[in-house]
């Protein structure tokens, strides 16, 4: 990949597997459909590409990479540094879900590009591997932070992927208790 205006390249150091890259292997057509109703009446160049999966498609949106090379107009951050991203990218064809593009690789691929406006430097040298798990742990954090919980409720939290491990650690952060998980495996 080459980085256009405002995408810088990285090079992928880490990368989960998330349970909508397994979910896709299935049922990549019903993803697509969903995606395609879910931005139907999202204006024309505000709407995300929606991948094809009858072409290739390089999977992978919980990463963290090194910025090898910049493309032009780019001040967010340096070659060599350590990044996240939201799994988004902004280009001249459009939007792209990172991960779910049939132009832009996700991190499964050596390299990929990623909108420099939306990366985000790891600080202090935390393990590449543990600055993979930003985006479930955002999501999680996120989807309590949604919530009407309160420290002392009580929480059944369904499902223990990583998304639920960070939402039981966002639940534990806010002194609720107790936190009952329950999951199929």
């Amino acid at each position: 990949p080459v980085p256009a205006a405002g995408q810088v390249l990285v090079r992928t150091l880490a990368c989960g597997i998330c349970g909508s890259d397994l979910h896709a292997l299935k049922h990549a057509d019903q993803m697509v459909l969903m995606s395609e109703e879910a931005t139907d009446s999202v204006p024309e160049a505000m709407r995300p590409q929606v991948m094809d999966p009858s072409q290739d498609v390089v999977m992978g949106h919980e990463f963290s990479a090194e910025v090898i090379e910049l493309g032009e107009n780019v001040g967010n951050v340096a070659v060599g540094d350590i990044v996240v991203s939201m799994p988004v990218a902004f280009g001249p064809t459009g939007i792209h879900a990172i991960g779910y593009s049939n132009e832009l690789p996700g991190g499964y691929g050596e390299r990929m590009v990623l909108s420099d406006m939306v990366c985000m430097k790891v600080p202090n040298g935390l393990d590449p591997r543990h600055a993979a798990l930003t985006e479930p742990m955002a999501v999680g954090l996120h989807a309590v932070n949604k919530s009407t919980i309160q420290a002392g409720d009580a929480a059944v939290v369904l499902g223990c992927g990583p998304v639920g491990l960070a939402i039981i650690a966002a639940l534990a952060q806010q002194q609720v208790e107790p936190i009952v998980a329950a999951d199929f495996s």
